[in-house]
């Protein structure tokens, strides 16, 4: 029958794996969830055996829910940056490190002293930063070398899946790229990233594009989970890229904004263009590139604040903010509780709330909070689309954060600009089902399965007029914020290490 795609979503916290028919119609989902390991401060790690675990598990529950008969291919989304190293039977030699690892603050320096940091940033499209993988590989030549030298390969989660899957040592281009190896503009293995980060050459996946096959279920995997010997495995991307083709964004003139944990918004260039205003990454339909930006603090504020405050939730705090006018009568917030990566790429950075006095309340914070997360990306949104070529005429949003009507006015308003809201709940695994609808002929190419398959959106946030001008007067003093507190948190950093 071979009319289900399953694409698979191996995030930091499980493996989604969901069956989607032609038009995009998810027909079933399954979810194996896996631990997260935190050794020491600023280390995050997994057991690869554990994502593999899952995703045996995820594909199985699938496959007897619509029939292995109706698969005609799967593809794969994951967490990005996220690595670990292999022997040549596939076994991992190391505890997985993930994005969220800050380790290899160190390695940071010393490799932008080395290389340059902007010769770096215009390799790899990436920003010095500690979340590519390309410092803690380095990290590992410094203190496990032996593990690195004994290595017969280092792989991304999408790489490793498609060894253990097919026998074959591939991966995409789309998924490789946030490990900061790549000469995106080629698409290649830049030697010297890879030789500062202590790697040979052999040690490294075939780079394939995404949307390729990278090779056929085995006979083994098969019968672990249901699904027909010789499946075909397509190339997928890292789980941001993804989630864009997934909410419909796969070409110049839309652009998306991910409202989660963190906030992450990209758009589509057709060129090559680097900054520290935004990422570079290559494009998840293998033409083109998205530029990226990312806040790491996003709605995990409205959680510390609930915590913080005693509140008895974000609902309450949210229905108290909406009588709180415009500006929360002075409070400003700067949300960089977990640092900054663009434009600043500042790790010592820290959150400010400015303008306090005896008269505000949980909700003026609250309102405030918001506010600062909405100014944060307009400034983003405005230097990452000027160098895209101008302000796309739809912005598709997703997330948990679309879910608070209250950050949604802010948001349009201070964007100056209507928000489309995305249906889509789980649209990494949705981009990646694109991909393998492509690779098995149903569709000419990534973007016609994306133009097929994408969920229209269904809701529409508009601006506030009264509260645009008023939001743009105080977006103009929440640039300045940064600078003036910059020396302050890096001499509040210097002594925490004393």
């Amino acid at each position: 029958m071979d009319d289900v795609v399953i694409g698979i979503d191996a995030s930091t916290t499980a493996v989604k794996a969901i069956a989607f028919t032609r038009d995009g119609k998810e027909l079933f989902q399954a979810r194996e969830a896996y631990p997260l390991s935190n050794p020491k401060p600023g280390h995050f790690e997994q057991d690869a055996e554990h994502w593999w675990t899952a995703l045996l598990g995820a594909l199985k529950q699938v496959t007897e829910a619509v029939g292995a008969v109706r698969v005609a291919a799967i593809s794969i989304a994951h967490q990005r940056e996220t690595f670990t190293l292999i022997d040549h039977a596939g076994k991992p030699l190391i505890p997985a490190i993930l994005w969220l690892d800050e380790r290899a603050r160190p390695q940071v320096t010393r490799l932008s002293a080395e290389l340059g940091r902007e010769a770096i940033r215009d390799w790899s499209g990436k920003p010095p930063d500690p979340t590519p993988a390309l410092y803690a590989i380095a990290w590992l030549a410094e203190h496990q070398p032996q593990a690195l030298d004994d290595a017969a390969a280092l792989v991304d989660v999408h790489g490793f899946f498609v060894h253990r899957l097919t026998g074959s040592l591939v991966t995409s281009a789309a998924s490789a790229d946030p490990l900061g190896l790549l000469d995106i503009k080629n698409c290649t293995w830049h030697p010297e990233l890879v030789g500062a980060a202590g790697l040979r050459p052999d040690q490294l996946p075939q780079l394939v594009a995404p949307g390729a096959i990278c090779g056929r279920l085995s006979e083994s995997v098969a019968r672990l989970t249901g699904l027909k010997p010789g499946t075909p495995v397509v190339a997928g991307a890292g789980d941001g890229q993804a989630m864009g083709l997934g909410m419909g964004v796969y070409g110049e003139g839309k652009s998306y904004l991910s409202l989660g944990s963190g906030v992450v918004s990209g758009c589509y260039s057709h060129g090559m263009a680097t900054s520290d205003a935004f990422r570079t990454l290559v494009s998840p339909t293998g033409s083109g590139f998205m530029l990226e930006t990312v806040l790491r603090s996003g709605m995990q504020l409205v959680d510390w604040i609930v915590r913080n405050t005693g509140s008895p939730s974000a609902a309450a705090l949210e229905k108290a903010a909406v009588d709180v006018a415009a500006g929360s009568e002075g409070l400003l917030v700067m949300p960089y509780w977990a640092g900054v990566m663009s434009p600043y790429w500042d790790g010592a950075a820290r959150g400010a709330i400015v303008g306090l006095s005896l008269d505000h309340e949980p909700k003026h914070l609250f309102r405030a909070v918001l506010e600062g997360i909405a100014f944060e990306q307009a400034i983003a949104s405005e230097a990452m689309e000027t160098q895209a070529g101008g302000k796309p005429a739809a912005m598709i949003a997703a997330g948990g954060g679309t879910n608070c009507a209250l950050l949604m006015r802010i948001m349009a308003s201070v964007l100056e600009r209507p928000l489309s809201v995305s249906p889509v709940n789980e649209a990494a695994a949705l981009g990646a089902a694109m991909l393998a609808a492509s690779a098995v002929g149903w569709f000419a190419s990534p973007e016609t399965a994306a133009e097929a398959m994408a969920v229209p959106p269904t809701r529409h946030v508009d601006p506030v007029g009264e509260l645009v001008s008023g939001y743009r007067a105080r977006k103009a003093i929440y640039r300045d914020l940064y600078q003036a507190t910059r020396d302050i948190h890096a001499r509040l950093e210097a002594l925490s290490k004393v």
